[in-house]
């Protein structure tokens, strides 16, 4: 169990996760996951969510550990998904008294991922509804869609405890030496990006409590300059750019294209001291180019033509664009074709289905290589994007 201190009644039982390649089967975590759970220890004690399969024995220790022989009294589910959920029934298997706590929106989904019903071991729970322990006292807060329909986060009164659920999470296991804000961002837009609106109204509920500790589902505890975080997410979930500068997001399929990509940025990096990154989305993290759309107020894609349309990866990273509600940015659009040109055309179309998207005309055309010519187009991009 990892070394985390919450408070003498508040004890963190999560484990760290070094085994996984892809969490979600699909993004990458080089330095793990953390599986967060607590306990709170008083008259009555409460388990606040459990974790994945693959570590119940672990998480079961770590809980025994905490109760002293003791049986506790109710379990909260603040989420459903496998990696939050999965020892329910091995709870309710060894606590015959034990009470479940969940959203209404919650108790159906549990059919659907166990085969015995537990239904008569549920307490339902609503916005506002409240459990005393003892001194401390669980109030209940619900966040659908951040980011799954029956989300609930839990704040505790005495200590002033956000049980967060998934909100403010982000890769990496506890153990790993590393700063907050890049796996945390990469984690948002990739996990609850889709969901800004949703964000917003549970900040909005957020803001009306005093919070000490916010205790995500993943990622370390925030006990610290909470205001930091919180107006990131604030940020993230307006869709609002983090940072004044561009991304150049490309691919190439003979090296042109990308040659095309950099001569751009270093024609950038040339006019001014403006931030400027670039991604091979082919090579590159897709889920990392993805952060780094939204991360900056500009954005350029550059891709060549593919059997009559865009290279297929940038096609794939246009959807995971439209899938998380990518909106508010200026882009600007390098196309490659060797007789008829036609990936720019696609990707304004692509483009133009997204909210509030500027898009910089004329387009950059490439013509199978880069020439002097094409060096006057990108300097004419440069000049647009810098303005």
């Amino acid at each position: 169990m990892s070394n985390v201190s919450i408070s003498d009644a508040v004890k963190y039982i999560g484990v760290d996760d070094h085994e996984l390649d892809l969490f979600e089967g699909q993004y990458i975590i080089p330095n793990g996951i953390a599986y967060n759970s607590y306990v709170i220890l008083d008259e009555k004690t409460a388990i606040l969510d459990t974790v994945d399969a693959r570590f119940a024995d672990q998480w079961l220790a770590n809980l025994e550990t905490q109760l002293q022989g003791k049986a506790p009294h109710y379990l909260i589910i603040s989420h459903m998904e496998p990696d939050h959920s999965s020892v329910i029934g091995r709870i309710f298997d060894l606590y015959p008294d034990i009470i479940g706590v969940c959203s209404a929106r919650a108790l159906p989904m549990m059919k659907r991922f166990f085969t015995t019903d537990y239904s008569s071991r549920m307490m339902v729970v609503n916005e506002g509804d409240t459990i005393a322990l003892g001194a401390h006292t669980l109030k209940f807060l619900m966040a659908p869609m951040v980011h799954w329909p029956e989300v609930m986060v839990t704040y505790e009164q005495e200590e002033k405890i956000l049980f967060s659920a998934d909100a403010f999470g982000k890769f990496g296991a506890l153990d790993a030496d590393e700063a907050w804000t890049c796996e945390a961002r990469r984690y948002y837009f990739n996990i609850c990006g889709k969901y800004g609106a949703q964000v917003q109204a549970l900040l909005k509920k957020v803001a009306q409590h005093d919070i000490r500790t916010i205790c995500p589902l993943h990622g370390p505890i925030l006990s610290e300059n909470l205001e930091y975080y919180i107006d990131k997410y604030n940020t993230w979930s307006s869709y609002e750019a983090e940072d004044k500068g561009i991304f150049i997001a490309y691919c190439s399929l003979h090296g042109n294209t990308a040659q095309a990509a950099q001569a751009l940025a270093d024609i950038l990096a040339a006019k001014s001291d403006i931030k400027v990154a670039t991604a091979d989305i082919a090579r590159d993290d897709m889920a990392e180019a993805l952060e780094d759309a939204f991360r900056h107020d500009r954005l350029v894609l550059a891709a060549p033509t593919y059997d009559g349309g865009i290279m297929p990866v940038m096609d794939t990273f246009l959807h995971h664009l439209a899938s998380k509600n990518f909106q508010n940015r200026t882009v600007g659009i390098i196309e490659n074709g060797s007789w008829t040109p036609m990936a720019g055309r696609k990707m304004c179309e692509m483009l133009q289905t997204f909210k509030n998207i500027r898009i910089l005309q004329p387009i950059v055309t490439v013509e199978s290589t880069v020439k002097e010519s094409t060096l006057e187009q990108l300097n004419a991009l440069a000049d647009q994007l810098l303005q």
